[in-house]
């Protein structure tokens, strides 16, 4: 029996794209409505007032304002936007 594999294609290299989850925009930091503020899977952080929810749990802004990351419970975190004064 052959002790090596012969000179055939290797059997790696594939890999998938990363899909770019996470926070995408920070706590103070001002937006504009509908600019993107989470990407997630699940709702592991919950919108809060003027914040609205994608069909595939992305947080999104609903008005112009500033970014705050609070706790909604001792366990949940939300994001919510309020507007500059």
């Amino acid at each position: 029996m052959a002790h090596k594999k012969g000179g055939g294609s290797s059997r790696n290299g594939r890999d998938s794209n990363a899909q770019r989850r996470g926070v995408k925009v920070y706590a103070g930091a001002p937006v504009r409505a509908g600019n993107i503020l989470v990407r997630q899977v699940g709702s592991s952080i919950h919108a809060g007032h003027n914040v609205g929810t994608g069909r595939d749990f992305t947080l999104f802004a609903l008005v112009d304002g500033v970014v705050t990351y609070e706790w909604k419970s001792n366990t949940k975190k939300q994001v919510s936007v309020y507007p500059a004064s």
